[in-house]
């Protein structure tokens, strides 16, 4: 029987299934505007036209894994800025996208286990489920038994998981201003150029291993945050210790009480600004299926526990950049000119380049509007106004994002941090922002 691959298949096919997205888009548009010709509803229309683009996008995306199934994923911690005629119907789809995704053959996973952990690796992993507990962009999830007796978690890369990445991000990169209309106020020419940067960095399961390993250890007694222990490790096989968790945070999203949206959102902030003063690096993929609820003993409100460790940004001193927490507290008592001055020297405004101060200052709100009060709600209402605000060219500040510059150092900062806060009003979470950040931001509290 001839080895059965799963993920690379031929570009040419992966290329045109990527391709026909903004092509089915228009197609349906045009059936749209003679169905009102017709004597249709605008609204209904418009209605039938998001629901089957959204069914074709994520669809697509998750069959394709790869880099098409991470930018979804990408694309699904930012649902909440959408507005809500586009975002009611891709609602659906972009949770199951962050869960969940069709599985690799039960030989091709053996094979992989083989080649990384040795011909004897059932001495080691005793027992293998034979279907995947979960998938992703790039492997998916098995649960295992080591020989040691602890439960295991057992992350196998597609095969050909690489060259499909790099094809995809490289359709959708040509692709963007093509597959904008799709969807409107999320910028996705810098978000693919972005993940084209970090892509090797994602394949490798060493790295991951070394970044999860210091993760691990460093939250190992905290009473809110557990990091599931690495136990062996190959190039395309990561074995961790298994985390019992019935839901992820996607869940609480869907239905959480009042009560868990607060204490979850409260723990997803602090365990994002804890990790760079921790560890020296800050885990850049905060979608909520990476992020599990641990059931509490006493019946109450659990841990939270973090997977995923491909994507984080290594910081070359200890915790996120001084000059960010000094910035959004100069930005925060609205000091206009030293904010200008001072995204001037971090290299933000090039020399040459005029901007209104206080249009910056509007621009900068989504960032620093949670750090004026004690405690602050986010929600997707406030969320979507933000983004319709900037994103809108009728606004005043729509130009300022064609004037700021954004350094390489900050690119992963600023996609997390902004990705931090979608997942947050998809809560509609109240947290403490501003002392989290006095307590783990350098520069935030002052000198």
């Amino acid at each position: 029987m001839a080895r059965v691959t799963e993920l690379p298949r031929k570009a040419a096919a992966r290329t045109a299934r990527l391709a026909a997205l903004p092509v089915g888009y228009a197609g349906r548009h045009a059936i749209g505007f003679g169905k009102r010709l017709g004597g249709k509803p605008a609204e209904a229309v418009m209605t039938e036209i998001q629901q089957r683009t959204a069914e074709q996008l994520f669809r697509t995306l998750g069959e394709l894994k790869g880099g098409a199934m991470k930018f979804g994923q990408a694309l699904s911690v930012l649902e909440a800025a959408l507005p809500e005629e586009v975002a009611g119907p891709y609602r659906e789809h972009l949770t199951a996208l962050q869960d969940s995704a069709p599985p690799m053959p039960t030989q091709t996973v053996r094979e992989s286990l083989a080649r990384d952990l040795g011909p004897d690796w059932q001495q080691q992993l005793v027992w293998l489920d034979g279907g995947p507990t979960a998938a992703a962009s790039i492997g998916q999830v098995h649960r295992g038994r080591w020989a040691d007796g602890r439960e295991v978690a057992v992350k196998v890369q597609y095969p050909g998981a690489g060259d499909a990445l790099r094809s995809d991000l490289r359709q959708l990169a040509r692709m963007a201003r093509t597959v904008q209309p799709l969807v409107p106020g999320v910028d996705i020419k810098p978000l693919v150029e972005e993940m084209q940067a970090r892509a090797v960095e994602e394949l490798d399961y060493q790295l991951e291993a070394q970044a999860q390993a210091a993760f691990a250890e460093e939250y190992r007694d905290d009473p809110h945050i557990v990091v599931p222990e690495v136990v062996a490790h190959g190039d395309t096989v990561l074995v961790t210790e298994w985390l019992e968790s019935p839901y992820s945070l996607a869940r609480v999203i869907a239905e959480g009480t009042p009560e868990e949206r607060d204490y979850y959102g409260e723990l997803f902030v602090r365990f994002l600004f804890s990790g760079p003063i921790r560890t020296g690096m800050l885990h850049a993929d905060p979608h909520p299926g990476n992020y599990r609820i641990l059931p509490a003993e006493d019946g109450g409100l659990g841990r939270l526990g973090v997977l995923d460790y491909g994507a984080v940004a290594r910081l070359p001193q200890r915790g996120l950049p001084e000059a960010m927490g000094r910035l959004i507290r100069i930005a925060a008592i609205e000091d206009h000119e030293e904010l200008l001055q001072g995204l001037r020297d971090e290299g933000f405004v090039k020399d040459g380049i005029r901007i209104d101060p206080e249009l910056l200052l509007d621009y900068l709100s989504p960032f620093v509007e949670p750090t004026r009060v004690e405690r602050f709600r986010f929600s997707r209402e406030w969320m979507r106004s933000q983004f319709e605000r900037i994103n809108n060219p009728k606004e005043p500040t729509y130009t300022i994002a064609m004037k700021l510059n954004l350094p390489p150092s900050y690119l992963l900062i600023h996609r997390t941090w902004l990705g931090g806060i979608g997942v947050l009003s998809q809560l509609e979470a109240e947290a403490p922002f501003n002392a989290i950040l006095s307590e783990y931001l350098p520069g935030f509290a002052g000198p």
